[in-house]
């Protein structure tokens, strides 16, 4: 359905409660805690408050990287948080991350916890912390980061643009889906060229880049990111095809894929991790034996 009423923005905007479809019950226009809850705390140094969306699974999949590396101090405890129920606003996440999104790390293997929120800088900050997956040559180095900040910028388009207009709306709006649906084929069409000439994005190597952009525009060209394969026609987009393919061959994009998740086959999620041994067992968190 198009939606072809006019709308006059008022002179001033204020806040219609419950407008908004899926997400009103979360969404409001001020930050800050509305409820007191302090966050669990596990055994290992890195603690990752988090969800399986694609910007949680890009941490999962860094620590996963991590530990399939070598290094042991990558160990970690992902907990869940369920955002549609506005766990993001307890009093303990918000003070790891004031912007009350997910994810949100708390490093405690220092004198001093340190706090990292932001998905990009949770993948920038463990690559300098254990030396991998970031190149230290400054022309490669300078081309990972430019395809990381890429996906940090381009994402919303992605996300709150087109897969809320296409997926989520309340209403379909065509002016809407047709301006977000024309620029994520744009960005896909950016990739599908880098990748014409690069084994990754930021050259030979696998990078934090490949790692940020993999779960949003990975997803999307296999059809699972809003089932909207058909409608972007993204098997046209070969090289991206290819790329995705090949990372979810690494044994720890699968297993990143499934910590935190929450939906989809029973097999296929994790939904606290704890120990490497979680993934043998498919352990799952106390919410799903409630």
């Amino acid at each position: 359905m198009t939606d072809s009423t006019e709308y006059t923005p008022p002179a001033v905007w204020t806040w219609k409660q419950g407008h908004g479809g899926r997400f009103a019950n979360i969404n409001r226009p001020m930050a800050g805690a509305t409820h007191e809850k302090e966050l669990p705390t596990g055994r290992h140094p890195l603690q990752l408050y988090s969800l399986g969306t694609p910007n949680g699974v890009k941490v999962t999949v860094m620590l996963e990287e991590l530990l399939a590396l070598g290094h042991a101090g990558a160990e970690y405890d992902a907990w869940l948080i369920p955002i549609n129920e506005g766990a993001q606003f307890g009093s303990g996440f918000v003070a790891i991350n004031p912007n009350s999104k997910i994810p949100a790390l708390l490093d405690r293997s220092g004198p001093n916890p340190i706090r990292v929120f932001e998905s990009g800088a949770i993948l920038l900050y463990l690559a300098e912390k254990f030396g991998a997956l970031l190149p230290s040559d400054a022309a490669q180095r300078a081309e990972c980061l430019s395809w990381l900040f890429w996906q940090m910028g381009s994402g919303p388009f992605l996300g709150g643009g087109f897969g809320h207009f296409y997926a989520y709306a309340p209403i379909k709006i065509e002016y809407a889906i047709d301006r977000y649906a024309m620029e994520v084929k744009r960005q896909l069409d950016v990739l599908d060229r880098r990748l014409a000439e690069s084994e990754y994005l930021a050259g030979d190597d696998y990078t934090i880049a490949d790692i940020a952009v993999w779960p949003w525009y990975g997803a999307l060209v296999k059809g699972v990111l809003y089932e909207a394969g058909e409608f972007l026609q993204v098997h046209e987009y070969e090289n991206v095809v290819r790329w995705a393919d090949r990372i979810a061959e690494r044994p720890a994009a699968q297993r990143g894929r499934m910590v935190n998740r929450t939906w989809g086959e029973p097999s296929s999620q994790l939904h606290e991790r704890h120990d490497a041994s979680d993934f043998d067992t498919k352990t799952q968190d106390k919410l799903s034996s409630s």
